[in-house]
C-alpha cells in the first residue's frame, strides 16, 4: 500500500469505492470470525488444514480490520491525524498480512501435497504441533519480510498554499534510497515464487489422484479437500495478479518521464485495491460452499449457526433476525 500517495491516488470514485468497500468488509469480518470460531469451539475441527486455514482468517481479519483507514485516506488523504507510529503500523501490518496469507496457502497446499501423494511420509511428519509451531514461523517470516516497511513510510511534511500538511505515505528516502524498488520486487518475489509452487504442486496432486482408484472414502475425502484448496488458490491468483502488476507498473511511475505507466497504474490500482480487500473476504464463502464439514461444524451451535446464516443471507430484515439469534445463543451458552 505504499501507492497510496496523494498525487497517485486511485480514489477518484470515492463512493463508489465506499459503496464496495463497505459491504465487502461487514461481510469479510462476519466470514473470518465464524472460520476462527468454527475451528476453535469444535475440536474436531483441529485439524492440520484448518488450523491453517484459521490462522489465515486472522491475517485476512486484520486486513479487513485496516480498511476504514483506507475509507478514511479515500474521502480525506491529508492531513494524516493519527501521528507517525500509527501510520508505520498500519502500513507493516497490511504488508505482513499479505506475506502471510501467501505463506499460509503456499504451505498447506505442500501440507495436502503430502498427503496425497507421500500418505505414510505425512503421517509421521504433519501433527498439529508441527503444525502449530510451522504457522508461528510463516507469522514470523512474514513479520521479517514487511519490517523494512517500518523505515518506507512514515508523515510526510508538505506545503500546500503556505499551510503545512502531513499525509502517511512513502517517504522520499524510500524512493531515492532504492528501498521501495527493493520491496517491490520481495513482494513480487512472493507472488511468483508460491504461483510456481502451487502450479507444480496442485499438478502432481492431480496426476496422483487421476491415476488412482476412487476405492474408498479417504480418496473421496482428500479429492474434495484437493478441490476446496484449488478453488483458493484460483481466487488468490485471480485477486492478487492486478495487485502485483499494478505496483510494478507504479514503480515505473517514478521516473517524471513515465506519464503513459501514471495513468496505467491509476487503472490497475483501482482494480487491485478492490481484489485485494476481496481476497480477504471471500475465502469463508468457499468453505461454506465446498466444505460440508466446515458447515456441520458451525450449525450444531446455536452462535455459530446464527452467525452462518448471517454470512449467507445478509439482506437486512434477515440481518436483524439473525444478529439478534446470534446474541440470545450466545448467551444461552453462558
Amino acid at each position: 500500500h505504499c501507492d497510496s500517495d496523494q498525487n497517485i491516488s486511485i480514489f477518484n470514485f470515492p463512493v463508489c469505492v465506499t459503496v464496495i468497500y463497505i459491504p465487502l468488509m461487514l461481510f469479510g469480518l462476519l466470514g473470518n470470525i465464524l472460520t476462527i470460531l468454527v475451528v476453535w469451539l469444535r475440536p474436531h475441527m483441529r485439524s492440520s488444514t484448518y488450523l491453517y486455514l484459521s490462522s489465515m482468517a486472522i491475517s485476512d481479519l486484520l486486513i479487513l480490520l485496516l480498511l476504514p483507514l483506507d475509507l478514511y485516506k479515500l474521502w480525506r488523504p491529508a492531513p494524516w491525524p493519527l501521528g507517525d507510529l500509527a501510520c508505520k503500523l498500519t502500513m507493516f501490518l497490511s504488508e505482513c498480512c499479505t506475506f502471510c496469507t501467501i505463506l499460509h496457502i503456499t504451505f498447506l497446499s505442500l501440507e495436502r501435497y503430502l498427503a496425497v501423494c507421500w500418505p505414510i511420509t505425512a503421517k509421521t511428519m504433519v501433527t498439529r504441533r508441527r503444525t502449530r509451531a510451522l504457522i508461528g514461523c510463516l507469522w514470523l517470516g512474514a513479520i521479517i519480510s514487511a519490517a523494512p516497511v517500518l523505515v518506507m513510510v512514515g508523515v510526510d511534511e508538505w506545503d500546500e498554499n503556505g499551510t503545512k500538511v502531513w499525509e502517511c505515505r512513502c517517504t522520499h528516502y524510500a524512493v531515492t534510497s532504492g528501498l521501495l524498488s527493493a520491496m517491490t520486487i520481495v513482494s513480487n518475489l512472493y507472488f511468483l515464487v508460491p504461483f510456481c509452487i502451487l502450479g507444480l504442486v496442485y499438478s502432481l496432486i492431480g496426476r496422483t489422484l487421476w491415476l488412482r482408484p476412487q476405492s474408498s472414502r479417504k480418496d473421496q475425502s482428500q479429492r474434495h479437500t484437493v478441490k476446496m484448496l484449488g478453488v483458493i488458490v484460483l481466487a488468490f491468483v485471480l485477486c492478487w495478479l492486478p495487485f502485483h502488476v499494478g505496483r510494478t507498473i507504479f514503480s515505473f511511475s517514478l521516473n517524471p518521464d513515465a506519464l503513459f505507466f501514471y495513468y496505467l497504474s491509476q487503472y490497475f490500482n483501482l482494480v487491485s485495491s478492490v481484489l485485494f480487500y476481496l481476497s480477504a473476504a471471500v475465502n469463508p464463502l468457499l468453505y461454506n460452499l465446498m466444505s460440508a464439514r466446515y458447515r456441520h461444524a458451525a450449525r450444531f451451535h446455536p452462535g455459530l449457526s446464527a452467525l452462518l446464516k448471517l454470512l449467507l443471507d445478509p439482506s437486512p430484515p434477515c440481518y436483524i433476525y439473525h444478529l439478534q439469534n446470534l446474541i440470545g445463543g450466545d448467551t444461552a451458552a453462558q
